[in-house]
């Protein structure tokens, strides 16, 4: 499907936005280890979370979907079954990373195959640490990479001590999850911090975990209590609209109801780096998920800004579309230290570099991020997804204020975390 855009004004609304992408996945995979029922509210019903979904059902689970509500009936920890052929993840690396640390602790093989984006991402950040705690994977590998479709057989697992290489939630979360089926206790250590949905929802379902500084430990064989979970609205999908507001002259958007968990909030702070006048009200706790309504108005002297360090994982997603703000701040925007968006969808340095220079925006890659020379006019043109859901979105957001018309090849692929999304964009 390729989808038109046509420059707007004066963006002016009121929205939601879909349930957060990271907590949907996790309520479902930590609802199926729960004794009991977890009712899950808000739930994201696009293609990554529906992956999560049929793989836990092929495990023996018991789910029912009616709309954004999701009802899982828990078999506890040691409820999975083998199942019967290979799980379909689809095109999720969250699906394929996080399964993969509660695969390592079951008494059976299993085998994850995925889209052709999934099989060509690589998959040795998992197998690394997992493996070392007594599983054992095998399957496709090309110079000296793991990649799917391959197979974890579970094993007698052990606790460990294991410091990131690089800052990963995906990562780290597999980690954990297995080290709720091993012996004593398993640390992650984070260079830098990263989301800790992960973290915060074991909490919730009453995992033993602590946390000091930037290592996380948990307790292994200990059972998870269902309770209800409610999802906040996805930051990363508010990022479109907010940012839209920002570059479009005499707009204002509130998005209610999002998750601002200060892990996640990096984008916020670089629209106010950047001269963005960004609000937020009506916070609360959902779930142990902190949450607020987000108002951001038009800026008119936006001005570039330097992005990396520690700031990275806090906005990891939201890269691409902070490169759009940036084609239209005043002087350079700098991004660094970025290098986890080359194993994304796609390699999203590479990916965003090309796209945007296609509608007139100076920028170059650089080896770990981008440099984007701002102020200079778009024009519309014929772009590419390259059925990366974050790509299409960015740059729908780029032809808002692209003289012409702008036409993105392979949309559908936004279904994969927004669904409606090119509907709700051209109602406002």
């Amino acid at each position: 499907m390729n989808q038109t855009i046509h420059p707007k004004q004066a963006l002016r609304h009121v929205l939601t936005v879909p349930g957060d992408k990271s907590i949907s996945h996790r309520a479902v995979m930590l609802g199926a280890l729960c004794e009991g029922t977890c009712r899950i509210s808000g739930f994201l019903n696009g293609e990554d979370c529906l992956s999560t979904i049929g793989c836990f059902q092929a495990m023996g689970i018991d789910i029912t979907v009616e709309g954004t509500s999701v009802t899982v009936h828990g078999k506890g920890l040691h409820g999975l079954t083998a199942p019967a052929s290979p799980l379909q993840v689809g095109n999720s690396g969250t699906t394929t990373r996080l399964i993969s640390g509660i695969l390592s602790g079951q008494p059976f093989s299993s085998t994850l195959i995925g889209d052709d984006s999934l099989n060509s991402r690589p998959m040795n950040r998992i197998a690394t640490p997992l493996s070392s705690m007594g599983a054992t994977f095998s399957g496709t590998e090309k110079n000296g990479k793991l990649y799917a479709p391959f197979t974890i057989t579970g094993g007698a697992l052990q606790g460990i001590t294991y410091s990131l290489p690089v800052s990963s939630a995906q990562v780290k979360s597999a980690v954990l999850l297995a080290g709720l089926y091993a012996e004593g206790q398993t640390t992650v250590i984070e260079p830098e911090p990263t989301r800790d949905h992960t973290e915060r929802m074991l909490r919730f379902l009453g995992a033993d975990l602590k946390t000091e500084g930037n290592a996380i430990t948990v307790s292994g064989k200990n059972p998870l209590i269902a309770k209800d979970i409610s999802v906040p609205g996805d930051i990363s999908s508010a990022a479109y609209f907010l940012c839209a507001a920002a570059i479009c002259p005499g707009s204002t958007i509130t998005v209610k109801q999002v998750g601002v968990n200060p892990t996640r909030t990096g984008l916020l702070d670089a629209l106010k780096a950047m001269g963005a006048q960004i609000t937020l009200e009506n916070e609360t706790d959902l779930c142990g998920e902190p949450v607020a309504d987000i108002t951001c108005t038009y800026a008119p002297t936006l001005h570039g800004i330097t992005i990396g360090g520690a700031q990275i994982p806090t906005l990891i997603d939201e890269i691409p579309v902070l490169a759009v703000v940036a084609a239209f701040a005043q002087g350079d925007t700098i991004i660094q230290d970025a290098t986890e968006l080359k194993v994304k969808e796609t390699n999203r340095i590479q990916t965003v570099v090309e796209e945007l220079q296609k509608m007139g925006v100076d920028i170059e890659e650089t080896a770990d991020g981008m440099v984007i020379h701002g102020a200079r006019p778009l024009h519309g043109a014929k772009v590419k997804s390259h059925l990366d859901h974050r790509i299409a979105m960015s740059l729908a957001v780029a032809a808002l204020q692209a003289e012409g018309e702008t036409t993105v090849q392979d949309a559908q692929c936004v279904d994969i975390s927004f669904p409606g999304f090119f509907d709700l964009l051209e109602r406002m």
